[in-house]
């Protein structure tokens, strides 16, 4: 029987040719919609996918034959893990791939927050020369506070290395795990010192909402908040409500609860994190550059190899 690998998303041409070299019949098709997915998934033993529809129930259901689930990305979440254990199916994902465009564009938004790039760009467009209002704060020095040290918090902590601050690393599944570049604190640690947040956990039922008022309350000093990790682990309303306050001194968003319009542009707060000059905010691009495109196809190319 030949093995065949249905590609629905857009990857990097590395993955289908290195696939092709181990034996893999590959159709690669990231126009394909999730109906005929389903209509035809039975006649493959593997998927690739990005974010175009989640891996759920009704797929596995369809994919009799399937051995394994190439997710070209880091997170797991648009599949159910759960399922796929259950049935033995092997799940391939590429942090390795987009670790170091994560780790720059946390880096790039947390430089624009402190020091005003945003609003100082759209005052001298409209005329207006502050240099006052526009002065910002250096990095040197100041404690960061990374939450989660897999692929991506170690990536941001070896960016910074060059700026002189103190990382702090806190990762509830991990221990032991201080490095040249960041060392390992207590949760407690980090909501007493931090003057800068960077989330770089998964997206699961524990942390969803996570970050909430309550969770801002404990922090004991202003602070820079950074997500590039997943927007459902943050409560919008909790960010305004703290950027309101004064707790949070300037937010970088590569993602939030909900994406895309129309559906963003409905949401009760969007007029007001549109609005607020503290914010900058990116359409989940922060793993998602030209050279990550190729790079995680190399990875799960790897992966595919390994099984």
């Amino acid at each position: 029987m030949i093995k065949k690998i249905l590609i629905v998303d857009d990857l990097h041409p590395a993955f289908k040719e290195e696939a092709i070299k181990l034996g893999y019949h590959v159709d690669d098709e990231p126009r394909i919609t999730r109906e005929e997915t389903l209509n035809r998934i039975a006649d493959y033993e593997g998927i690739a996918v990005r974010t175009k529809f989640k891996i759920d129930a009704e797929i596995f259901a369809a994919a009799s034959n399937l051995k394994f689930v190439a997710r070209a990305g880091a997170g797991l979440d648009n599949i159910d893990e759960k399922i796929a254990l259950e049935r033995n199916i092997k799940l391939l994902n590429a942090p390795e791939g987009n670790c170091d465009a994560v780790g720059e564009h946390a880096t790039g938004l947390l430089l624009s927050l402190m020091n005003n790039f945003r609003r100082a760009d759209i005052e001298i467009r409209n005329g207006i020369w502050d240099r006052e209002g526009s002065r910002g704060y250096e990095l040197k020095g100041k404690k960061v506070g990374i939450i989660g040290y897999g692929f991506m918090g170690q990536s941001f902590a070896r960016k910074l290395a060059g700026f002189e601050v103190d990382v702090m690393a806190y990762d509830k599944y991990k221990t032991g795990f201080s490095d040249a570049f960041a060392r390992e604190v207590s949760m407690e640690e980090i909501v007493k010192h931090s003057d800068v947040l960077s989330l770089h956990i998964p997206l699961t039922t524990e942390t969803k909402q996570m970050v909430d008022d309550e969770y801002f309350f404990h922090f004991k000093k202003p602070l820079f908040f950074v997500n590039t990790a997943r927007g459902e682990i943050v409560n919008t309303r909790a960010v305004l409500n703290n950027l309101k306050s004064g707790k949070i001194l300037g937010a970088g968003l590569d993602v939030l609860e909900t994406e895309k319009f129309p559906a963003l542009s409905e949401q009760s707060w969007y007029e007001e994190l549109k609005a607020n000059d503290k914010v900058i905010l990116t359409p989940h691009v922060g793993g998602w550059t030209l050279d990550s495109y190729r790079k995680i196809s190399e990875v799960l190319a790897e992966k595919l190899k390994a099984l």
